[in-house]
């Protein structure tokens, strides 16, 4: 079977993991987007080929854009959400007539991909992202102060917060609220406190429904100049899967991707396959949703995570945790086989190992971590690649 596209994220000239390291991995695609460029705003035919020369002159391909941000005011459907509108397809026209072929993009409110630890102390001496559910709630409760924050997690959940926070000095106070609030690589920005409540209050109206709507409204808008242009978006699920903070989240489970599939009905409306933001929650069953969903994966995320059941999860080995990589990964061939153009896909999230333990990188994108998962998807790969 064909081995799918290894490529590697990028997050500019300024990433500490530069374009030669990427080229060293293996890697023969580069998944970045021009992080320069405010939300909201349009990017111009000019930055993207200049971009695109960078990565040409490295020995890459440009192989996915991730992402273009969608502006709040569109998730919200308030504000100049049509001007953005307006902004976003422009860009995407740009970015076809660049040669560029897929989109990732979320539709997350607020916040992009969340974690409460950003060096989570390993057995073997690495650290990882984790996410745990008490941090969030304390943090929510007593360091935001968010009004609502007492009735959206169990009363177990509360008490580990509560005890949890009492044993916090201001130092970890400040760390805990910078590692929720920093957005982390993707969401494009970080809010104080005072600002990061006022975004929360503008979804006091929005339910999952009413977003959900809202997602529909935006699609309607682009999908026909993306089939009308040739360039593929692909939808990334929610980080973690289930609503946080107060806010719905509606690209979580394998109902909701049909429904964003099913509305509008296009080639070119289609998903990122996260096998680590899915495998969060046990009610996906990953290996299957390839199967419903392969006609309309077009970019693809490998990571793993171990989760504990009660709302906690660490990034774990790219070939161990809770995923069942190798059904996903057999699957994933397979469809990429049938394909005369292949799917690309990248490692997602990698561990803090050797050297990279003592560099500041953006979390989760150290150069060595990546490294050691996309070595062991390409050890997948090959051996599934040659079974009788």
């Amino acid at each position: 079977m064909k081995a799918l596209q290894e490529t590697m994220r990028w997050f500019g000239p300024s990433d500490v993991v530069s374009l030669s390291d990427i080229r060293q991995t293996g890697a023969t695609g580069v998944v970045t987007a021009l992080h320069e460029i405010p939300n909201g705003e349009i990017w111009p035919t000019k930055a993207i080929l200049e971009r695109k020369q960078l990565i040409k002159e490295a020995g890459l391909s440009w192989s996915v854009v991730e992402s273009i941000p969608v502006h709040e005011d569109i998730k919200l459907r308030r504000g100049n959400y049509k001007v953005y509108i307006e902004n976003y397809i422009q860009s995407i026209i740009n970015l076809a007539a660049s040669g560029i072929e897929v989109i990732c993009y979320n539709f997350m409110p607020v916040l992009d991909w969340t974690r409460t630890d950003l060096n989570y102390e390993l057995p073997d001496g690495g650290s990882a992202l984790r996410f745990e559910l008490r941090k969030l709630a304390a943090f929510d409760r007593y360091i935001l102060k968010r009004p609502a924050a007492s009735e959206d997690y169990p009363a177990e959940i509360l008490k580990l917060a509560e005890a949890y926070y009492q044993k916090l000095d201001l130092s970890g106070q400040e760390d805990l609220a910078s590692t929720v609030l920093a957005g982390l690589p993707g969401a494009e920005e970080a809010y104080s406190l005072k600002d990061f409540q006022s975004a929360l209050d503008a979804y006091c109206e929005i339910n999952a429904d009413q977003l959900r709507e809202n997602l529909r409204l935006f699609l309607e808008s682009i999908i026909p100049v993306a089939e009308a242009h040739r360039i593929k978006m692909a939808i990334h699920p929610d980080d973690p899967p289930f609503p946080i903070l107060g806010l719905p989240r509606v690209v979580s489970t394998s109902n909701d991707i049909a429904s964003i599939l099913a509305h509008p009905k296009s080639d070119y409306n289609g998903i990122t396959f996260c096998t680590g933001s899915f495998g969060v929650r046990k009610d996906n069953d990953l290996p299957g949703m390839v199967e419903r969903f392969k006609d309309s994966i077009h970019f693809i995320h490998l990571r793993s995570t171990k989760a504990d059941g009660e709302g906690n999860f660490y990034e774990a080995n790219h070939l161990q945790g809770d995923v069942p990589m190798f059904e996903v990964m057999k699957r994933l061939m397979k469809i990429n086989s049938a394909r005369s153009a292949t799917i690309p896909m990248r490692p997602d999230h990698g561990h803090r190992l050797l050297d990279d333990l003592g560099k500041q990188s953006n979390p989760g994108y150290s150069a060595i971590g990546r490294l050691k998962g996309l070595a062991e998807l390409r050890g997948l790969m090959h051996a599934i690649g040659h079974q009788d």
